[in-house]
């Protein structure tokens, strides 16, 4: 992929302070593991120090013992053993120090990766859907992998890169003091690699945030393919998504080569400049020595620190080569712990403490418990809509504690909006959401969460037991959660399965029919005994008889005193709707009607038409169903016939999977 000249140079100029932030994420991460960073650092320093120390070594071992046996033809024996094991030390030393410096690092690095990793997913699991909803989940697991991981990806050299610096400086005094004429080839290596850096990170810095936006690219693209699996196959995709995920692959393939051209060309240079210092070292030193102004040993030693030279030069590029794919990633990683959403929570809690509440975290209990009984719930001139778009325009509302309200509207009309304003998942643009009087705005993070339940229609289920996709975080004991299947009308399938509650299901549930899904989700509502539930057409996938066992259940529990919540049902069954207190008709953003069902027909000529239309529809598909298809998943939820089986797709799941 060829970047256009002013892409390049837009991308440069938001480079040009490329150190500066890298020098910054440098301090970052020392002082997030200052203890281990300090035993990295001194780790790769003892192995700096013997480094140089080798060299004297072998300098010691040229005058004492190598010229010797060239000019008298022998040497002492105690000269050759002393140099053996001053070589020996030197390099036992050495293997100390580069132990702890290469291990250490490791730490520090995996360290940083792993707390960066756990704080992004925190804050995603903090963020409003609504943040969500503007972020591709590509691009939201491009951030807690790669990025993250290119973040820190230059900790590993950093320790020794700074270690090494003290090896430079023994070696450059040693330079001096064996001969300072020499010494000055060795000084002039340093302005050759500033410059071959600072040409390196000009060029290289918009390809590397290019590679890394195209890595980010791929990731959403495929999760779309996996995730939309099912319209993948059932409508013979394969072919398609498999070109679509070529062209980005393909984007990604060219960045990374010129990324790498970059890199190819960077790292050559920044091996040849030491090595061209050594062959001027021993050009200009071989004259010295001609001249009597230095020995032979010196001339070794000195060629020999050049090339140490080159290890912390190396070193130093290393960290300086990576700065600019870890500041791209740390700033789209920093991008996600910055974010805030539109959705501020209140300070109810602490106003309870200054009111006279012992302790927040008594406070904290009680605001999290709620009320006892239903909830009273009311929307007061409420607009809510996407991207300039209403959805929903004033409406008022208000739903009384214990009532089982049927919320029935044509697609579009704004339900699930509405459900998702009542559960507090987006805040309204205008007007007020009220919980037992209070705007929901005021309340505590949590606190609408451990009051309010949700079943939307998309039903999510983890790859885990029935036990612990019921009562994910509650502490609930089997008779608890055997309670709320037999309520959500699932206790016989369940018990059917292999294991019952120990039984785990797919990924998704996909070993399950789309009822069976959905009974389960409403398990695992009402395992909390919510003041609220909100059923958003959450039974759009089980018989008619099964829902209508359902909220007859829902009705009788809250009767008998054993739930005590306000439903809002999403509803479109005539059946169903008879089972409500009170019929809430939405058309077009808008209340039209409310009242009991016989109210509606009678005088809401669209609620009329919704229903009738929907009735007719919905048997002469269940008509041409029975005759086509004796036996189909629909049956699981039939009674009498609840047997598990793996889920096969149906109309209104595909129809679900296209939205």
């Amino acid at each position: 992929m060829e970047l256009s000249t002013e892409s390049l140079q837009s991308t440069a100029g938001t480079q040009k302070s490329i150190l500066r932030r890298g020098f910054g994420l440098l301090v970052i991460g020392i002082r997030t593991e200052p203890r281990v960073f300090a035993a990295a650092v001194t780790g790769s320093a003892v192995y700096g120090i013997m480094t140089v120390g080798s060299a004297w070594a072998v300098g010691w071992a040229t005058d004492h013992v190598v010229l010797p046996a060239f000019h008298d033809d022998k040497v002492p024996a105690g000269a050759t053993a002393a140099g053996g094991l001053l070589i020996l030390g030197v390099a036992l030393a050495k293997v100390l120090g580069i132990i702890g410096r290469r291990l250490l690092a490791g730490v520090m690095q995996f360290r940083l990766q792993a707390r960066y990793r756990a704080a992004v997913t925190q804050r995603y699991l903090q963020l409003p859907l609504s943040w969500h909803r503007r972020h591709p989940t590509g691009q939201l697991l491009s951030n807690a992998g790669s990025d993250v991981e290119m973040t820190w990806q230059f900790i590993a050299p950093l320790p020794m890169s700074l270690g090494v610096l003290i090896m430079m400086v023994a070696a450059l005094v040693s330079m001096v003091l064996t001969d300072p004429v020499l010494a000055v080839i060795g000084f002039l290596l340093f302005p050759a690699i500033i410059v071959l850096n600072t040409v390196y990170q000009r060029y290289a810095a918009p390809r590397l945030a290019a590679a890394q936006e195209q890595r980010a690219g791929v990731a959403e693209i495929a999760h779309e393919s996996f995730d939309g699996g099912l319209v993948v196959k059932t409508l013979g995709r394969e072919e398609a998504e498999t070109a679509r995920f070529a062209v980005a692959a393909d984007r990604l393939r060219d960045a990374n080569i010129a990324a790498g051209r970059a890199r190819a060309f960077f790292d050559p240079a920044l091996e040849a400049v030491p090595n061209l210092g050594v062959l001027v070292a021993l050009l200009v030193g071989t004259s010295r020595v001609a001249s009597g102004a230095i020995q032979p040993g010196q001339v070794v030693q000195i060629a020999y620190l050049i090339t140490l030279l080159a290890f912390p030069l190396r070193a130093i590029g290393w960290v300086l080569g990576e700065l600019p794919r870890a500041v791209v990633g740390y700033e789209r990683v920093k991008a996600v712990l910055d974010a805030r959403g539109d959705m501020e929570f209140g300070t109810r809690r602490a106003r309870a403490v200054e009111a006279g509440a012992e302790t927040e975290t008594e406070t904290e209990a009680e605001a999290g418990t709620g009320a006892d009984g239903a909830a009273t719930v009311g929307l007061e001139h409420v607009s809510f809509g996407y991207d300039g778009q209403a959805i929903l325009r004033d409406v008022d509302l208000t739903l009384r504690p214990g009532a089982t309200v049927a919320l029935v509207g044509p697609t579009g009309a704004g339900k699930s909006t509405l459900t998702s304003l009542l559960a507090r998942l987006a805040d309204p643009t205008a007007g007020t959401v009220r919980l037992d009087g209070t705007d929901v705005r005021e309340f505590a993070r949590g606190e609408i969460s451990a009051q309010v339940a949700l079943v939307p229609q998309q039903t999510f289920l983890f790859q885990d037991s029935i036990r612990d996709n019921v009562r994910l975080d509650r502490d609930a004991d089997d008779e608890q959660i055997w309670a709320a299947l037999r309520l959500a009308q699932a206790e016989r399938f369940v018990k059917r399965l292999p294991g019952g509650l120990d039984a785990v299901i797919g990924e998704r549930g996909a070993t399950l029919s789309g009822g069976q899904r959905q009974r389960l989700a409403l398990a695992r509502a009402l395992i909390r005994r919510p003041r609220l539930l909100i059923l958003d057409d959450c039974t759009a996938s089980v018989d008619p008889q099964v829902e209508a066992a359902i909220l007859s259940g829902l009705r009788e529990a809250a009767g008998e005193g054993t739930l005590a919540s306000t439903v809002l049902v999403v509803a479109y069954r005539k059946a169903t709707i008879a089972l409500a207190d009170e019929v809430v008709y939405l058309e077009h953003g808008r209340i039209m009607d409310q009242g009991t069902h016989t109210e509606l027909v009678e005088r809401c000529d669209g609620y009329r038409e919704l229903i009738t239309a929907y009735e007719r529809d919905h048997d002469e598909r269940a008509d041409a169903e029975r005759a086509a298809e004796d036996g189909d998943e629909a049956g699981s939820d039939e009674p009498g016939s609840d047997e598990p089986r793996i889920a096969e797709p149906r109309d209104g799941e595909l129809q679900e999977a296209g939205r």
